[in-house]
């Protein structure tokens, strides 16, 4: 690490806090999305026992397919808020992980996961995904 100063731990606590807060919400969220009600009964009957149109079927399946995305999405926020808690075990919590500078305070209250700082995340980004 740098000569940069450590996160005090007034503000690892809030950080904390709202980690755990986030990392709750996306659980239920998760769970929400994966156990539909009916899920598990013949997705081709409706509630009255009727056979649903296929038209039906397949915007509840896209509906499934698709909050599955999102499950997957949340699960990747929430292996980063998993990290990110640990760093703040280890006294690590609000430093680049590329630049072991501080991230901003700012970066930290809108995405509190982050692990690079903004100008690191913009380097990366842009080599990533050249424009050419």
């Amino acid at each position: 690490m740098t000569q940069q100063k450590k996160m005090d731990k007034k503000n690892m606590e809030y950080f904390k806090k709202l980690l755990i807060k986030m990392k709750l919400d996306l659980i239920h969220d998760i769970r929400s999305m994966t156990h539909s009600p009916g899920s598990d009964e013949n997705d081709s009957k409706d509630v009255s026992g009727h056979v649903m149109h296929m038209a039906d079927v397949a915007t509840d399946m896209y509906d499934r397919e698709f909050n599955l995305g999102l499950a997957s999405t949340e699960r990747e926020i929430l292996q980063k808020i998993d990290e990110a808690l640990r760093r703040i075990e280890e006294g690590t919590f609000g430093v680049c992980l590329g630049t072991s500078k501080l991230i901003a305070k700012a970066r930290l209250k809108a995405i509190p996961y982050a692990e690079y700082c903004l100008k690191y995340q913009e380097e990366l980004e842009n080599k990533n995904n050249p424009r050419g």
